[in-house]
């Protein structure tokens, strides 16, 4: 990440939220977390990966799960482990730094989330108009939630052991499946609880690995074996996989031979995606601007990772976006040629909290009737005017107004645009019922018909040639 970037995450993040349950008012965050440049995309050669991308880029919207311990007492996801000096990484309780470090170790003794269920997650996700979903299946903190013969420091060795359920991102990945969805293996490079990254002999000053690899380079290389075990653990023994999401960009791709990871994983599965965060090479098959929405679009694949509050995991009193939001936000996104990941914690005891349900709810009613501007589409030329946000169909003539309209406005009786000037009937995707307009030069002026309801509208309409 560039210096200045990174910086400017760190200031704006700490105003808003100097401990994990403070909350800003729900709105997009208006920065752009830390991302590869498009320039500096390498797009891939592999004919497989590249039309499992092109299918990806037609589902638009998805969900990231983030479950771990941290979910527990409801505290920001890993990072309140890591001993750097943020205004972020706020630790709750007043003590020591070791003694903080034994007690969130010690969360993996108390984790027992009896009511878990995700047949209510894939059903929840579903009715909201999610195609697609990212599943954590190991944080920075190195907790696992899948049953790993590499370490005992796993949902499946503790109070839920005794569950028929106990090796968890087993049976999420399962019920998405059953849906359809493309599924998608969330893994973090970084390994905090292991010894061979942290090592015990050392103190953990920061998130990278606390020795020099050249002085101790047996222990990175059991590092090394230790991550590619974890993976192939899951590449291997977990069912077919679309997308292969990585994070902890201080750790490199190469570090870890990821390379051979990859080649062994795409021989089971064709065409999967990588997602090497930060590392702008082959292995970065789309970005992932986080918490923000790049300015305008990026010429490449990417995806902009949102959580629906303001944390990736569940806290408790969060302040949640609005559906209105949701959408809005999903269509400047899909304008702008991205797709949205939407970041839900399920609850301590493993369900979809009924405030989540509700909101997501809302999202997919609008996406039932309005999806066809969203789904499938790709960028135009002009993408944007005002509050009107543009996609088109793949044979670049038929398009979509989309009118996002802002919270707590009220829909206007005409609706006006420059550019992208229509020919023949418009209509209104939610009813399929015809709409007036009239073209002053390069001016479009549409005639909303009365009794529509207060939310975001999309119209359909052929390009004039």
């Amino acid at each position: 990440m560039k210096t200045y970037h990174y910086i400017l995450f760190r200031l704006i993040f700490a105003a808003l939220s100097l401990s994990s349950h403070a909350q800003e008012k729900p709105q997009v965050q208006g920065f752009v977390h830390e991302t590869s440049e498009a320039s500096e995309y390498v797009r891939p050669t592999d004919p497989a990966v590249c039309e499992k991308l092109d299918r990806w880029q037609d589902l638009k919207f998805g969900v990231l799960f983030h479950w771990g311990l941290y979910s527990i007492p409801g505290i920001v996801e890993s990072w309140s482990i890591c001993s750097e000096d943020e205004d972020w990484i706020s630790r709750g309780k007043n003590l020591p730094y070791d003694e903080y470090k034994k007690w969130y170790w010690g969360l993996k003794n108390s984790f027992n989330p009896v009511n878990f269920n995700p047949e209510q997650w894939a059903n929840v996700m579903q009715d909201a108009g999610m195609k697609y979903m990212l599943f954590t299946t190991k944080h920075h903190d190195g907790f696992c939630m899948f049953d790993s013969k590499y370490t005992d420091f796993t949902i499946a060795d503790g109070p839920f052991a005794e569950n028929p359920r106990k090796d968890v991102a087993r049976h999420v990945f399962d019920a998405f499946r059953q849906r359809d969805f493309m599924i998608g293996c969330y893994f973090s490079k970084p390994d905090w609880h292991c010894k061979w990254y942290w090592n015990p002999y050392f103190a953990t000053p920061r998130r990278t690995h606390n020795y020099k690899t050249e002085h101790h380079p047996e222990w990175w290389q059991k590092y090394r074996e230790f991550t590619q075990n974890q993976l192939n653990e899951l590449m291997t023994g977990y069912g077919s996989f679309d997308i292969l999401w990585l994070d902890g960009g201080w750790v490199t791709g190469e570090q870890i031979g990821l390379n051979d990871i990859l080649k062994k994983a795409r021989n089971r599965y064709p065409g999967l995606i990588a997602v090497d965060r930060l590392m702008r090479d082959e292995n970065e098959n789309y970005l992932t601007p986080e918490r923000g929405v790049p300015g305008e679009p990026l010429g490449c694949p990417w995806e902009s990772c949102i959580p629906l509050s303001n944390d990736w995991g569940w806290v408790p009193d969060p302040s949640y976006k609005s559906a209105q939001q949701v959408i809005n936000m999903l269509c400047e996104i899909t304008a702008k040629g991205g797709c949205l990941v939407l970041g839900v914690g399920p609850t301590p005891d493993g369900l979809i909290e009924k405030a989540v349900a509700d909101r997501l709810h809302t999202v997919g009613t609008w996406l039932r009737v309005n999806g066809k501007a969203v789904y499938n589409t790709r960028p135009t030329a002009l993408y944007h005017d005002e509050k009107v946000w543009f996609t088109a169909d793949k044979d670049g003539r038929t398009l979509y107004a989309i009118y996002a309209l802002p919270e707590g406005e009220t829909l206007p009786a005409t609706i006006t645009w420059t550019g992208n000037i229509p020919t023949g009937k418009m209509k209104l995707l939610k009813s399929g019922k015809t709409v007036k307009y009239s073209c002053e030069g390069k001016q479009v002026k549409v005639f909303l018909p009365r009794g529509l309801e207060n939310e975001p509208i999309a119209l359909e309409f052929m390009l004039k040639k």
